[in-house]
């Protein structure tokens, strides 16, 4: 595996990890409650913007990643969506990234 593949994927499992680390921490404390998960997220102009501009961001890593897979047929490559929307971004991209710079074969 080359330096770059083995970058992507510790970068894909770190964005899975990190941000999953505080989603939990906060269910800890307040109980499984999305919700009040996402009334949390806009607690202020500052962290709403911050949500939207991930959004706006998981939208477009989104279409990429299908129009993409639709041209190489490199189906595998779907499964960094649910991984961006499950996960976040920090995860679903560094993954595509890593799925995608696999050796033709």
């Amino acid at each position: 595996m080359s330096a770059l593949r083995m970058t992507y994927l510790a970068l894909a499992v770190w964005g899975a990890i990190h941000p999953m680390y505080y989603f939990l921490s906060w269910f800890a404390g307040n109980g499984f409650d999305l919700g009040a998960m996402v009334q949390a997220w806009h607690v202020n102009a500052a962290s709403s913007g911050l949500v939207w501009d991930l959004t706006i961001a998981a939208i477009a890593l989104t279409v990429f990643i299908v129009a993409e897979c639709v041209a190489r047929r490199a189906w595998a490559g779907l499964i960094a969506i649910p991984a961006t929307f499950c996960i976040g971004v920090s995860c679903g991209l560094p993954l595509y990234l890593f799925l995608r710079a696999r050796p033709p074969g």
